[in-house]
């Protein structure tokens, strides 16, 4: 399947914070909004996807059994395929495989593929932490509500916390990706937060949830995002700059060591990376980007280290002697990720990677355009299971040449 598809087109909508005398935005309206910003770039319509594929992500507000077809009965498309993904932020980036598949089969010749959601108009447990079925009831509530672990700042408080137990890491190198994210996301209009950080602002931060800060945390926000993918005849009918997609893993539950003691510094990455290099035919060093799911530092750290950029426990020292930013020699985030651009819900921060891959390979990055870029891997990543990060894992490689 290398290859065999390609992104044509690719919207997002500005974010809002939802604060007060701002309008007020639907869930079903930000879809259509997406949706018609990634058709524009196409040159497509909607008229074009019925008889053809509709992806929907899953997102916090949808409390329905029969939610893509809701959204295709919205947009006013009648699609002969139906796909929706529930793998919080890995889900953009399953649906892009499933697409790939359906295509690969013969079954449709072009996906659309749209995500959208409005946490922070919707009821909460706590601050930013929606009530969902998976938040209250079973695992959660027997095992982590009960001992005021409330979401994933909590959660992932307690894993980096073993992580720095069996491995060095400083808060200096976490903060060096938040400041670049933070440069990047000056550099973007659409980014939630523009104003550059320092080190000293990082480490001057708050304490959550020990030892995470208020900087190492992703600002949840309202939006939504949408890419089309088309057969490879087909993008080269429609555009002179598709990007292909070379090669893609997935891993779902994943353990490392035994499931009553598993290591939860590894990622599910650590098995579905490799697959994606594999396919795709590309070393490590051909990357000319690197879009993670980053809505913590810490997590880029853990992804760095399990798709092989550097051994576990290096990816601090990684980061250290690397330019991070997008004229450096390793450019990370350059749109400001999640962790500076904002989060549209948790299943929907995983469209960002792929959007922002899209751009920077079309060349349509403006001022934070990495020079001559033609290979970019991007990362998707969902849930946080009890006791290990990751529930979710999506690696996907993508170039503007098969």
């Amino acid at each position: 399947m290398r290859g065999e598809v390609a992104i044509v087109g690719y919207g997002r909508t500005p974010y809002s914070r939802a604060k007060p005398g701002e309008p007020v935005v639907t869930v079903d309206e930000y879809l259509a909004w997406a949706a018609d910003l990634a058709l524009q770039r196409a040159g497509m319509t909607k008229n074009d996807f019925d008889g053809q594929g509709l992806a929907v992500s899953h997102a916090e507000v949808a409390h329905t059994v029969n939610w893509s077809a809701a959204v295709a009965e919205n947009l006013g498309i009648s699609p002969k395929v139906l796909l929706r993904g529930d793998q919080g932020g890995a889900s953009a980036g399953s649906l892009l495989i499933r697409a790939a598949a359906m295509i690969h089969a013969g079954i449709v010749d072009r996906v659309l593929v749209i995500g959208a959601d409005t946490p922070l108009n919707i009821p909460s447990v706590a601050p930013g932490l929606p009530l969902s079925p998976e938040r209250s009831r079973g695992v959660f509530w027997d095992f982590q509500g009960p001992f005021g672990v409330m979401g994933a700042t909590g959660q992932f408080g307690l894993i980096q916390t073993r992580y720095r137990h069996e491995h060095e890491l400083t808060d200096e190198q976490l903060a060096k990706v938040a400041v670049t994210t933070r440069f990047h996301a000056s550099l973007h209009p659409g980014a939630i937060y523009r104003t550059p950080i320092t080190v000293d602002d990082y480490l001057n931060s708050r304490v959550l949830s020990s030892p995470l800060r208020l900087l190492d945390c992703v600002p949840i926000v309202n939006g939504g995002m949408a890419y089309v993918v088309t057969s490879a005849a087909t993008a080269r009918k429609l555009t002179d700059r598709p990007v292909y997609l070379l090669g893609f893993g997935e891993a779902n539950n994943y353990y490392r060591g035994s499931r009553s003691r598993p290591d939860v510094t590894y990622t599910g990455f650590a098995q579905c990376a490799p697959e994606a290099f594999r396919m795709a035919g590309v070393r490590h060093d051909d990357v000319d980007l690197f879009q993670p799911y980053d809505d913590y530092p810490f997590v880029v750290v853990m992804q760095l280290e399990d798709c092989g950029f550097c051994k576990k426990g290096q990816g601090g020292k990684f980061v250290e002697e690397r330019n991070l930013r997008f004229d450096g020699d390793f450019p990370l985030s350059v749109d400001g990720g999640q962790l500076s651009g904002g989060q549209p819900g948790g299943a929907i921060g995983g469209f960002a990677p792929i959007v922002e891959a899209a751009t920077q390979l079309r060349g349509e990055a403006g001022e934070r355009q990495v020079k001559d870029a033609t290979k970019a891997v991007a990362l998707g990543f969902g849930g946080i299971p009890y006791g290990r990060p990751g529930r979710s894992c999506v690696t996907m490689i993508f170039g503007t040449e098969v």
